[in-house]
């Protein structure tokens, strides 16, 4: 193992970051392992040796190691405190001395040794280094290339690696083609025995807000904050949002200038539609902007049960619900209350029955105990 070599693994280590001493105390190990293995036989003390490896000359030295002792015993492991202070006066009892055994052929051996331990060092290393980057990018977005599908799963091409887009993950209804630019929420980055698995989402709610983000600077930097998201991915996503100062419109922020905001994240998840509220923190208010663009003629919550009655015109109610339930669904999840929505004739219906039974209850008179008594003796005789 020479300078060259040493000069070569210098410069690997510093372009793949990884730490030196690391990288030389593996091999040393890696040295005494092989030492044991193929010189047991010609050396007594072969079972108890370690490797220095010079960090500049790339010299290799082997070394018996021997405690000093009064006694000797085990001539494999100790050396008298005579023979020991002829190698060196300072030595005391108890001190390790190491002789050197290196055999003359080792160089060769080492050098194989050290080629196999750097080229394994280096692709662990390598893949912590990609893993810790994907990881700090986890609960964030990334632009990812299509590269193709296989029995329902689309693989994208992430750079350095591939991330895979599960059924699940899947918009429904969006065509995944080769080549295809999109933008990927990164929902999980796992450490395997093969590196780094990366879980990318194009449904995932924080997809939407991360957009957001992105596009808004106003979300970016605080001043208007997404107090939550519902969303049916490629159909409908319902955002609630509220500024912090209130000269700025948060939903004049999200929607931009002529809506250029909002449409490009619309365009970026294929023509999803996209409803801005206004959050309050006045639960009646909250749920009755949620469920626009329905207009909300009132609203009574219950607050034990975190339910909410809603009235509506009724040229209002199919909107309100919307089609196949879904206005009213996103509603829900994005106020995290149970929604029960009646037109205004429905309500005033149910209030006039309920008067009405108000009224007979009132005039059946109720029957009182003494004149059940009464009767009861009467059958008796």
């Amino acid at each position: 193992m020479n300078q060259e070599f040493i000069g070569a693994l210098k410069e690997i280590v510093k372009e793949k970051g990884i730490s030196e001493d690391l990288i030389f105390t593996t091999i040393e190990d890696a040295m005494v392992s092989a030492y044991k293995k193929n010189y047991a036989n010609q050396y007594t003390a072969a079972q108890n040796v370690k490797v220095v490896i010079d960090r500049e000359s790339g010299e290799i030295g082997v070394y018996a190691q021997k405690v000093v002792v009064d006694d000797v015993y085990d001539d494999v492991t100790e050396i008298s405190l005579e023979e020991a202070k002829e190698i060196n006066p300072k030595y005391e009892v108890d001190d390790i001395v190491d002789l050197q055994v290196t055999p003359k052929n080792f160089g060769r051996v080492a050098a194989q040794l050290a080629k196999q331990v750097v080229t394994q060092r280096i692709k662990e290393a390598e893949r912590n280094i990609i893993y810790s980057e994907y990881k700090e990018k986890e609960f964030d977005i990334i632009t990812g290339t299509v590269l193709r599908k296989d029995k329902g799963l689309v693989f994208v091409n992430l750079g350095k690696l591939e991330g895979v887009i599960g059924p699940n993950e899947q918009m429904k209804g969006e065509e995944y083609k080769f080549n295809e630019k999109l933008k990927l929420y990164i929902v999980e980055v796992k450490e395997t025995s093969k590196g780094a698995q990366i879980h990318v989402s194009r449904t995932h709610p924080g997809l939407v807000k991360r957009l957001f983000e992105l596009e808004v600077p106003e979300i970016y930097e605080g001043i208007v904050e997404i107090k939550s998201i519902s969303r049916e991915a490629g159909s409908r996503s319902k955002i609630a949002v509220h500024s912090n100062d209130e000269t700025v419109d948060p939903m004049g922020a999200c929607v931009g200038q002529k809506g250029i905001r909002v449409q490009n994240i619309v365009n970026e998840l294929k023509n999803e539609k996209i409803d801005i509220i206004k959050w309050s923190k006045d639960p009646e208010e909250f749920i009755a902007n949620a469920l626009s663009p329905a207009k909300v003629l009132s609203v009574v919550v219950d607050e034990e049960n975190k339910s909410a009655k809603v009235v509506v015109d009724d040229n209002q109610l199919s909107l309100a619900i919307g089609k196949e339930g879904q206005n009213v669904r996103l509603a829900a999840k994005l106020t995290n209350w149970k929604i029960d929505i009646k037109s205004k004739s429905q309500a005033e219906s149910e209030i006039e029955s309920a008067e009405e039974t108000v009224e007979v209850d009132a005039i059946i008179e109720p029957v009182e105990v003494d004149t059940i008594i009464e009767v009861s003796e009467e059958v008796t005789e």
